[in-house]
């Protein structure tokens, strides 16, 4: 399977396949969005919206957007404009559940946070929700625990960030290229 599966930017033709990953991903949860959310999300930052392409079908999906430090997408609101600012907000990474454990996650974050180096980005934050603050720690975020994030975000969700890293000799390793 790896070697067919490409990161790639999302085009218009993958929203439903998004929808429907999100849509399965946090089922139960309340945190579903559905496509046209997520669209206006995509439609500010598509420079920073990518997917992972399996060939047949995608396995995943991540979607970035400029937003201020300590701040982050109002979840019953669509977006209406890019905020103009060095950080990316990451606001949702997501992958198959059969393709879990496989690194893809990962492969899908190292390959934003080289972008996000090229487009001159400092910092990148999210919003860790259902229990994930560990694999975001292991991929470098800190966790502000003194910012309120809003309960529509879930139980336990944790606002982290991290630094864009810096072009040069260790680039390369430190955006996981």
């Amino acid at each position: 399977m790896d070697h067919a599966t490409r990161v790639r930017a999302l085009a218009d033709a993958d929203w439903p396949q998004v929808a429907a990953l999100e849509a399965a991903a946090y089922a139960g949860s309340g945190l579903t969005e559905g496509q046209a959310a997520l669209e206006s999300r995509g439609r500010v930052s598509p420079g920073t919206c990518f997917v992972l392409d399996l060939g047949d079908r995608l396995g995943g999906y991540v979607l970035a957007l400029p937003y201020p430090e300590a701040a982050f997408p109002d979840l019953t609101a669509p977006e209406r404009a890019a905020h103009r600012t060095a950080n990316l907000h990451l606001h949702d990474l997501v992958v198959d559940e059969r393709l879990r454990g496989r690194g893809l996650g990962a492969r899908l974050a190292g390959h934003l946070t080289a972008v996000a180096a090229d487009r001159g980005f400092e910092r990148m934050s999210l919003v860790a929700v259902a229990g994930l603050e560990g694999f975001w720690r292991g991929l470098g975020y800190r966790a502000h625990r003194d910012i309120e994030v809003p309960s529509g975000y879930g139980p336990h969700a944790l606002y982290m960030s991290t630094r864009v890293p810096v072009r040069g000799p260790s680039y390369r390793k430190e955006a996981g290229r």
